[in-house]
């Protein structure tokens, strides 16, 4: 029986907290696109793609007409495009991308993911020539979105490739410097990366899923900060009750969207991912969650431990609502989409240091940060290398998505538009880890893998 109480508060979620559903993902197989001839895989992904999502903004459309739900984005993630590449070349693969271009133009959709590469045990020659071509793709195409998955904690951390995402973030960087190096904004380099992730840029559609699927991705800052405030000055505890019950009443708009969207496709529903994922608009940021909760900036001594809690409670508060949480559920830091985390960086409260150890407790990873243009690739490598670790050592996905905007230094800005924000320039270490990166190979898995 519905609640008016209910009802009347998912609306004021909506229309003062900033509730949305950020995007409906449909993940599609390319299993069965492959092809010895460049052009003619291209035409087959183009082909399967537009196909079977020519319906997706449509229904997006009208769900959110019927429930007064706003779906921000509607995106699609294909198969890792180095698995079904097969013997293109770096040309081919950037043919590829065009593909991929085209179809997202097509439906009208928001980004595409999947032009992505899993070498986290070693590289394949696919791997390899779709790595190679990340820079040209990236800069050529504008709703394409690419992802590399480095490492995992059972296989340890694949340093060779660390070292080429180095190089690849610097050419990509340099490829799009007339855009503020808007191409970086599309790149993130994984440790344990999600096979049903619906959120860009590391959405892709895993092997083990089905021929095709969809997966929500819901946020809520607005909501979590609001419900904070009304519990008053509550102990931790009470605190944490409150944030969970928030979490499920969200959770719960996510999986009606899910399971409306998937009987309207005829797809079947995957999961709901339940992240905190900021924008830039006022009242929509997880840092001025956290300093809700009682500190006086984020980045703050204190700001980790208040992350960890977060994203506790948000967790149990989507496993209450969904029996299908997944994806990367919890609280995203990305500096550029978050108001709160932009302001504490120029008031030189948050440090790339700082933000390393709250990715330990938090969902993603060092997400959408902007360094200076000069950046050397082996301290690009550090940074990927650092954050890599995390995710490695404590079994969670973690990620980078780093932006060394060309002819910029620390203390500049630079503005991508949109949900991309406006990045501040983070000042870096000047000591250099070349040396140890040089070394290359793989950093074996941690003890703690053993578990079979």
């Amino acid at each position: 029986m519905l609640n008016t109480a209910d009802i009347l508060e998912t609306i004021q979620m909506i229309r003062e907290e900033n509730l949305d559903i950020r995007t409906i993902t449909m993940g599609i197989s390319l299993w069965d696109c492959v092809s010895e001839d460049e052009k003619r895989f291209s035409d087959k992904i183009y082909d399967k793609i537009t196909r079977t999502a020519e319906r997706l903004v449509a229904v997006g459309q009208d769900i959110e007409k019927t429930y007064g739900i706003p779906i921000v984005h509607k995106r699609v993630s294909v198969t890792p495009l180095s698995l079904v590449g097969g013997a293109l070349s770096p040309d081919g693969y950037v043919r590829a991308a065009h593909a991929l271009q085209r179809a997202a133009e097509t439906l009208g959709i928001n980004f595409i993911g999947g032009f992505s590469a899993l070498v986290h045990k070693g590289m394949t020659n696919s791997a390899a020539n779709l790595i190679a071509a990340i820079p040209q793709a990236l800069s050529e195409t504008e709703l394409v979105c690419s992802s590399v998955n480095v490492a995992t904690t059972k296989a340890g951390i694949n340093m060779d490739a660390i070292r080429l995402m180095g190089s690849t973030i610097r050419k990509t960087a340099s490829l799009t410097a007339d855009r503020n190096s808007i191409g970086c904004a599309k790149l993130v380099v994984f440790a344990n990366a999600p096979e049903d992730n619906p959120f860009m840029a590391g959405a892709f559609h895993g092997v083990g899923e089905p021929e095709n699927v969809i997966n929500v991705g819901v946020s809520g800052p607005g909501v979590v900060s609001s419900a904070i405030k009304r519990a008053g000055d509550c102990d931790l505890s009470v605190l944490a009750e409150v944030i969970k019950k928030t979490a499920f009443k969200i959770t719960r708009v996510g999986q009606l969207v899910a399971t409306e969207a998937a009987k309207r496709l005829g797809v079947p529903f995957g999961i709901v991912d339940l992240s905190l994922a900021p924008t830039p608009a006022v009242g929509d940021s997880v840092a001025h969650i956290l300093e809700d909760m009682g500190l006086e900036s984020c980045g703050a001594h204190g700001t980790t431990a208040c992350l960890a809690m977060l994203n506790d409670a948000v967790k149990k508060g989507g496993v209450m609502a969904s029996g299908h949480v997944g994806g990367l559920s919890g609280a995203f830091i990305p500096v550029s989409e978050d108001a709160g985390m932009i302001a504490a960086v120029e008031r030189g409260a948050l440090s790339i240091e700082k933000l390393e150890a709250m990715t330990a407790v938090c969902s993603v990873g060092l997400d959408m940060i902007a360094v200076p243009g000069d950046t050397p690739e082996d301290v690009i490598c550090g940074i990927i290398a650092d954050e890599i670790s995390i995710g490695v050592v404590n079994t969670k996905t973690t990620a980078v998505r780093v932006i060394p905007a060309v002819g910029k230094t620390a203390g500049d800005s630079v503005d991508f538009g949109g949900l991309l924000g406006t990045a501040p320039i983070m000042p870096l270490r000047a000591y250099s880890p070349a040396k140890f990166i040089s070394r290359g190979g793989r950093i074996p898995a941690p003890i703690h893998s053993l578990k079979n």
